[in-house]
């Protein structure tokens, strides 16, 4: 069975210069890389974009089930013992938590790619291909709350930001932020269900009582705590 890929999830504002950071590492790397992003897709003509265009079809119900295949497909790359870097703006809620569950048993390098308004609004304009505002809509936004295993900025010369990120990668220890953000994840649903769990046993408990002065005891109580918080689980 082949071993499972490596992936540099570089994320960062529209015209942030992933695209510019990714190709050099993939260039410079001592390991194979596929380069992946939204944007290969738009360009090879696997959607069909001018059809959107004029409106045979409808991107706003096409939006979900495409970045829900391309996330699997990333994963699904990964497992098949690909080394990926992929390219990606989380700006709608659910792909970051979606995406650290599929790449959960995955070696994962996160990379916060930053650079300045001005600048971002001057690449956006001299490209020519971007929606008017995205970029300052994402500076504004993406990396709010965020934690990185690396952050570099785009405005630094392309070599040193290529150094600074392979060099990172190499020396990066485990777990890493993607790792973490799957823990505290499985945490956060366990709680919920110790909630629900709670909730259901009080709601017996006073129907219970109302109807024939029955009381409940606290017995069945560890065998749902086992299930929830098992041992060694840093959420008990």
């Amino acid at each position: 069975m082949n071993q499972s890929g490596k992936i540099i999830l570089l994320h960062g504002a529209s015209s942030s210069g992933k695209s510019t950071i990714a190709r050099g590492v993939q260039a410079t790397i001592d390991e194979p890389f596929w380069h992946i992003s939204i944007d290969h897709l738009r360009d090879s003509g696997v959607l069909p974009s001018a059809r959107i265009r004029n409106g045979d079809f409808n991107w706003g119900d096409m939006r979900p089930q495409f970045f829900d295949g391309f996330h699997k497909s990333l994963a699904a790359y990964a497992q098949a013992g690909n080394n990926l870097i992929v390219e990606h703006i989380f700006d709608t809620d659910g792909w970051l938590s979606d995406l650290a569950i599929l790449f959960a048993p995955l070696d994962v390098f996160f990379v916060g790619v930053h650079c300045s308004l001005p600048e971002l609004i001057r690449r956006e304009t001299a490209q020519g291909n971007r929606q008017p505002g995205s970029a300052e809509q994402d500076y504004r936004t993406i990396h709010r709350g965020l934690s990185y295993d690396l952050e570099i900025q785009s405005e630094l010369s392309l070599e040193e930001n290529i150094e600074q990120l392979i060099s990172a990668w190499k020396s990066r220890k485990s777990p890493g932020v993607f790792a973490r953000m799957v823990s505290n994840q499985v945490c956060i649903n366990r709680f919920r269900s110790r909630e629900v769990c709670a909730a259901l046993h009080r709601a017996m408990a006073t129907c219970a009582t109302q109807s024939s002065g029955w009381r409940p005891t606290a017995s069945g109580w560890p065998t749902w705590r086992r299930w929830l918080f098992p041992t060694g689980s840093n959420c008990a």
